[in-house]
């Protein structure tokens, strides 16, 4: 807790949707950004990379699939992440892990993930070093609506957190947050500072985000795309047709641990929202209230959590 204060920053950015090699480099362009602000921590939004495919339907039908839905699939499919040392992504992470390490910050980035066996897709946040090397990854544990059907799901043995010399760090992708206990087994692990990227850009998320900050007495650092329909590639132009212009106007924020606002929301741009986390003021807003301490009534609930693995020190 101390008198450590860490500045932070936001990505809300437009990823070159359904093309890794472009979004990688986007990618590595807002790190520069960032270091360049004095950010010591950067988070970028959920499936950043390859895209968020907001609007999709994968022409998904119960009881029957489409060669059109497989084709569409098999462009996203490829455009994924595979943390596999000797895949096909592996210039690409390496691309990635060099701008860190110069860079010099750590890094929370959404990707969609492709599994090394079997090629099943996965939602997740991988977290990295200040030396550019992959610290750990979260695995979204629930996909929403038909997200399921592009996504599968995780287990508890993704719930990570890490002990970093600016704090401790963790968190849950877009509507995870709104599963009590998923937020409580970050809250167990004495988490300072939650990222929260997401691909929600309703108004209602901003609740949402300060009610995690006051219920977490944690910092809480929301990251969105932004994103018209206008950037999706010409082949999808059909399926977009009823689509608004602006297809997720962003909002991406930084909370306080007393659900003050201290950066954002950003709306309808491009950017980085930068903030001063002061560690002094998560001690005292455990005075009145700390979930996982003189609120927690230990005598009347029991937590557990299968295969959450111990918090990693860094």
């Amino acid at each position: 807790m101390e008198n450590r204060k860490v500045k932070v920053g936001v990505v809300q950015a437009t990823p070159a949707l359904f093309d890794i090699e472009k979004t990688v480099d986007i990618v590595i362009s807002w790190i520069e950004k960032g270091a360049n602000q004095g950010c010591e921590l950067l988070l970028f939004p959920e499936s950043f990379i390859p895209c968020y495919p907001r609007g999709l339907t994968f022409d998904a039908v119960i009881g029957r699939r489409s060669e059109k839905s497989r084709e569409q699939w098999l462009k996203y499919w490829n455009n994924s992440i595979e943390l596999d040392a000797v895949s096909k992504s592996a210039k690409h992470l390496s691309k990635i892990s060099e701008a860190i390490k110069k860079a010099n910050i750590f890094v929370a980035l959404g990707v969609t993930e492709k599994e090394s066996l079997g090629g099943s897709l996965h939602c997740s946040l991988l977290y990295y070093g200040k030396d550019g090397k992959l610290l750990g990854k979260h695995r979204k544990l629930k996909p929403t609506g038909l997200e399921r059907y592009i996504w599968t799901e995780s287990d508890g043995s993704t719930l990570t957190t890490l002990d970093t010399e600016i704090g401790k760090i963790g968190g849950l992708i877009c509507w995870e947050n709104y599963m009590p206990l998923a937020r409580m087994a970050m809250y167990n692990k004495g988490v300072e500072i939650y990222l929260a990227p997401t691909a929600d850009s309703r108004e209602s998320w901003q609740s949402t985000m300060q009610h995690i900050a006051l219920e977490g007495r944690c910092y809480v650092l929301a990251a969105n795309q932004i994103v018209r329909k206008s950037d999706y590639p010409a082949a999808f132009e059909e399926d977009l047709a009823n689509e608004p212009e602006i297809m997720c106007a962003g909002g991406s924020v930084i909370l306080s641990p007393l659900g003050e606002v201290l950066a954002g929301p950003l709306w309808n741009q491009e950017g980085i929202l930068t903030a001063e986390l002061d560690f002094s003021i998560l001690a005292k807003s455990k005075l009145d209230f700390d979930v996982i301490g003189h609120y927690s009534r230990n005598d009347v609930f029991n937590f557990s959590v299968n295969k959450q693995p111990e918090t990693l020190k860094i």
